[in-house]
């Protein structure tokens, strides 16, 4: 069975998930076996498995970096923020609407998991410090004494005070619980890590803990999928403006990475309270985890009438999955998933109309792009059908099936399709639209990134000590 250790963190987005990856490329290129495991996370930015199922995309990159499809057993545990205190449950890859103990079935996929490599790299979620959740964990602590893990702890130097998050997670955490963490690390240092050398020092002699150093800024973090909207990186390209509402719920927004990374392309992401951006040669809307109640904030922002403006300009329009569904007449829900049932009106740019479901359709899916005939791939996760005379202009075609819709013009378009910028043909045909060229391989990009992040991580962190710290769980 695999030897396995556990990055936990001091705090949310102090790194981990990008140490995890950086971490699984560096074991595989030592000829190891890997597989990542969150046992719990949060997101709306979910990747489509294999067998069929929904884990968070941070799982599906590090799989990539272990060399691996990805997996449902590698997230077993999704949680999707809906409304207010509301939360959508996937557990082991499906929407799950009974309540149940989680832990078993948590358990359940790290053993099949472990059963498959030779190391598994294993992701906390938040902090351990959150000694109020600890009863009912799952993400930290709870899991790392159900299979026995140690642990590695990483602060965040760039939010101030990392000792005191070290030495304070130690200091509210139960007995066995610290004595799980054997090691720690410093992680987004900016200039010469030395300087905190006497740091280091103080943190082991008040935790009794092995450091393991001081990761500097990794710069090339940009050129991976984004986590979280707001580690989208702004571009500032010369050519296509593409403006983006920052949707309350939004989901799925992996398909802006692709475009954010061309040095001819400018996406900027608009805050709630700031109108769309008036020069924008293109409105992306992007996916929603619920799209009533982001239709809703849509309006209360105004975009609406900023939408407005900018199609009588002759601006273009994008809308994805909850967006396209946005873009139509009307939105129904006559079962309530979203919450309260009814019809609302949509922005009526395209004739069609949307009836919300409880099926959720869950595929991975290879599509022509009718314009140009070009091959292309992504995902489909959605609830919900959507027809209409606009609908009868499909730019897509999966399988045969007429895949999205158009309006009589041509300029505004969608469709429930994910992932279709990363698709280098497909994005270079849509770009050449706007008279702009393509200037990168988008897989080969990340795949560059994911080997200098595995270098970052070889040139600073004590990788040797981390693999020696690794043990075989019980059980």
């Amino acid at each position: 069975m695999a030897k396995s250790i556990m990055i936990q963190g001091t705090a949310s987005n102090v790194g981990k998930s990008l140490i995890v990856a950086g971490l699984g490329r560096a074991c595989l290129r030592r000829g190891l076996s890997v597989a990542p495991f969150k046992p719990q996370n949060l997101s709306n930015n979910a990747a489509v498995t294999e067998d069929g199922g929904e884990i968070g995309r941070a799982q599906a990159l590090q799989a990539r970096a272990c060399g691996r499809a990805p997996h449902t057993d590698m997230n077993p545990v999704l949680l999707k923020p809906q409304d207010e205190g509301d939360m959508q449950v996937i557990v082991q890859g499906q929407r799950c609407t009974d309540p149940r103990p989680l832990l078993p079935l948590v358990m359940d996929s790290f053993q099949r998991l472990r059963g498959t490599a030779d190391l598994i790299l294993v992701e906390g979620a938040g902090s351990p410090a959150e000694i109020n959740l600890r009863q009912s964990d799952i993400a930290n602590t709870g899991v790392a004494e159900a299979a026995d893990l140690p642990v590695i702890l990483v602060g965040d130097i760039e939010r101030g005070g990392v000792i005191a998050q070290l030495v304070g997670t130690q200091a509210v955490l139960a007995p066995s619980d610290a004595a799980r963490i054997k090691a720690f690390a410093i992680n987004k240092f900016h200039g010469d890590p030395r300087l905190f050398d006497d740091g280091l020092a103080q943190i082991a002699a008040r935790t009794g803990w092995s450091s393991l150093g001081v990761i500097p800024w990794f710069h090339d973090a940009w050129r991976l999928p984004a986590e979280d909207v707001i580690d989208i990186a702004p571009s500032a390209g010369a050519g296509l403006r593409v403006a983006v509402p920052q949707l309350d719920r939004i989901a799925n927004f992996d398909d802006l990475d692709p475009l954010a990374c061309e040095p001819q392309v400018s996406v900027e992401i608009i805050a709630p309270g700031r109108p769309l951006t008036g020069d924008a040669d293109l409105v992306l809307i992007p996916g929603s985890k619920s799209t009533i109640a982001d239709l809703a904030a849509f309006r209360a922002n105004g975009w609406d009438i900023d939408l407005a403006a900018h199609i009588r300009r002759g601006g273009h329009v994008l809308g994805l999955c909850g967006g396209y569904q946005m873009l139509g007449r009307s939105v129904s829900d006559p079962e309530g998933i979203e919450g309260t049932a009814g019809t609302v009106a949509g922005l009526g740019h395209l004739d069609c109309k949307t009836v919300l479901g409880p099926e959720k359709h869950l595929s991975q899916a290879r599509a022509t792009y009718l314009p140009t005939g070009e091959t292309l791939t992504g995902y489909e996760i959605h609830m919900g059908r959507t027809e209409g005379p606009d609908c009868a202009r499909a730019w897509l075609s999966i399988d045969g099936r007429p895949e999205g819709a158009a309006d009589p013009s041509g300029r505004i378009m969608g469709c429930y399709m994910h992932g279709i910028f990363a698709s280098d043909t497909f994005r270079a045909a849509f770009l050449a639209g706007f008279g702009q060229r393509s200037e990168i391989a988008f897989d080969m990009s990340v795949e560059a990134a994911l080997d200098a992040l595995a270098d970052h991580l070889e040139n600073t962190l004590n990788v040797d000590m981390v693999l020696d710290l690794a043990e075989t769980p019980r059980g």
